[in-house]
């Protein structure tokens, strides 16, 4: 009896090497209270490490592991955007109560847990791969939510991202069983070849007709469309956003989506690429919607988390319009806007966090009043984010959605792109309240933080004060400030200058271009 071991290349698997080798100091160093205190820099240290084996591979296109695992253009440019979000979560979770409560340590291995199955979602290329990527990627981060011991919406965030998350989880897993079952595969490339059957067209319409096919394609758009808050599977997303802590909050809003648009990009292009008639208009219908319901759902929030979870619906909508158009530009125009949407976001939400700790406000958008006049340093990257999420020029979101209209009008699909553009006036009126609420109003009063539930808590974590939220020195910090400030920058930069982001977008098209034209 013989064993034939997998040919491993070491060099394509480095990123997650360098992931775990990290969470596994992360773990041993939470043992020791006398380096704790050293969690954020090794943290750091582990993204930094792992974007270096990113970039050293920049141009490898392998299988890794028996074909369970594909490097490729997808798989570095989307995880340095995982990665990128991760560092400046471990920023912006400095000094964090919830990391105060969970142990600086602990939270950062969930943390970096999660990182760890996004790099290996982006390169799932196998059904059981890409299940156990998206459940370490979703399971640390249900935790992650739940972290401010101290807040009633910080715990039940994190339930009701648990229940959710598992639903969609569920469903995700059942269609991938009737995926297998009518293709005869695991693995997408030859999921594909099992759909083509002999090639011609009579058999590619009967598999495309197939029911148990069609509720399979089904049943893993829904669990995928949960995961990334695609309406009308969005309901967890305003809740989860508003009372996770902020800097999780910035995390899932921007990792989460770069790293399942990933696994969006390889199952419906490589494994489904010959059955497009039979997603695309499924997919285009979600978009749609999405942009609708996220839009509308804005007009209406107050609280600024809030609403930026119903942009987040409304901007995934304007994603999946590059999965839809199954080109090589459309991949491109998707990642382009996922690199622009990291730093218009990142942006904001660094903003708010040094906003919380300076003056413990709520996130209430009328806690921003008077911070043009008084913090001039946190408005103009805030401001800049509204603008560049409603698609203004000269910002990166408006050569984004260019980009993306124009592979949608090049593939036919023209109604989408308009829709694109209807959505973007809309979400003019909710972005630019903020905007007004902080140069053109007076500054808001002193207001009592959020209230506090302490029954039930261990008396070490109940005995903390209201001052534990508040820090009139945050904004002087330069790791509150420095992501807000790099973020509108990039923002600007490639408003102006898109040119080099549109060669890293086009790394990831490329990567599929024995699939797709």
């Amino acid at each position: 009896m013989t064993f034939d071991s997998p040919s491993i290349d070491y060099a394509a698997l480095s990123p997650i090497i360098a992931l775990t080798a990290g969470l596994v100091v992360l773990v041993l160093v939470a043992v020791f209270d006398s380096i704790k205190r050293f969690g954020s820099p090794i943290a750091l240290l582990t993204l930094a490490v792992t974007a270096g084996c990113l970039i050293w591979q920049w141009d490898t296109n392998t299988d890794l592991v028996a074909g369970s695992l594909h490097f490729d253009g997808i798989t570095v440019t989307l995880s340095l955007l995982c990665v990128v979000s991760a560092a400046v979560a471990v920023l912006l979770s400095i000094g964090d109560p919830a990391e105060k409560q969970t142990g600086r340590s602990d939270y950062l291995a969930l943390l970096m847990g999660s990182v760890l199955g996004m790099v290996m979602l982006t390169q799932a290329n196998n059904i059981i791969t890409f299940f156990v990527a998206l459940e370490l990627l979703s399971i640390p981060l249900y935790a992650l939510c739940a972290t401010n011991l101290r807040k009633r919406d910080s715990l039940e965030s994190g339930l009701k991202y648990l229940i959710i998350g598992s639903v969609g989880s569920a469903t995700l897993l059942y269609g991938l069983a009737l995926i297998y079952g009518t293709s005869g595969a695991m693995e997408f490339p030859q999921i594909a070849a099992g759909y083509l059957g002999d090639g011609t067209p009579d058999s590619i319409n009967k598999l495309v007709g197939d029911p148990l096919t069609l509720v399979g394609i089904g049943m893993v758009t829904v669990g995928l469309a949960f995961k990334v808050s695609i309406a009308p599977f969005h309901q967890w997303t305003p809740d989860v956003y508003q009372g996770a802590p902020t800097p999780i909050t910035a995390f899932m809003a921007v990792a989460t989506k770069a790293a399942v648009f990933a696994i969006f990009i390889r199952f419906f292009l490589v494994a489904l690429i010959g059955m497009v008639d039979g997603w695309d208009v499924m997919l285009a219908a979600l978009a749609a919607f999405s942009m609708v319901v996220g839009n509308v759902g804005a007009l209406a929030q107050t609280s600024l988390k809030r609403m930026l979870g119903y942009s987040g619906i409304a901007q995934a909508g304007y994603m999946l319009c590059g999965v839809i158009v199954a080109t090589q530009d459309g991949i491109s125009a998707l990642v382009f806007y996922l690199a622009a949407y990291v730093a218009m976001n990142l942006a904001a939400f660094a903003v708010l966090v040094a906003h919380e700790r300076r003056t413990g406000f709520s996130d209430d958008i009328s806690s921003l009043r008077g911070l043009g006049r008084s913090k001039p340093l946190l408005a103009w990257p805030l401001t800049i984010a509204m603008l560049a999420l409603a698609g203004l020029p000269p910002t990166a979101g408006f050569i984004g959605k260019l980009y993306l209209i124009e592979a949608l009008v090049d593939a036919d699909w023209t109604w989408l792109g308009v829709m694109i553009a209807i959505g973007t006036m809309i979400s003019l009126v909710y972005y630019l309240r903020v905007v007004a609420a902080v140069w053109m109003s007076p500054e808001a009063e002193a207001s009592p933080t959020d209230e506090i539930d302490t029954s039930g808590l261990p008396p070490a974590v109940a005995g903390g004060s209201a001052g534990d939220f508040t820090d009139g020195q945050a904004h002087r910090r330069w790791y509150l400030v420095l992501p807000a400030v790099i973020g509108a920058a990039a923002t600007i930069f490639f408003g102006v200058v898109p040119q080099p982001l549109v060669e890293f977008a086009q790394q990831a098209g490329n990567a599929l271009s024995a699939y797709i034209s």
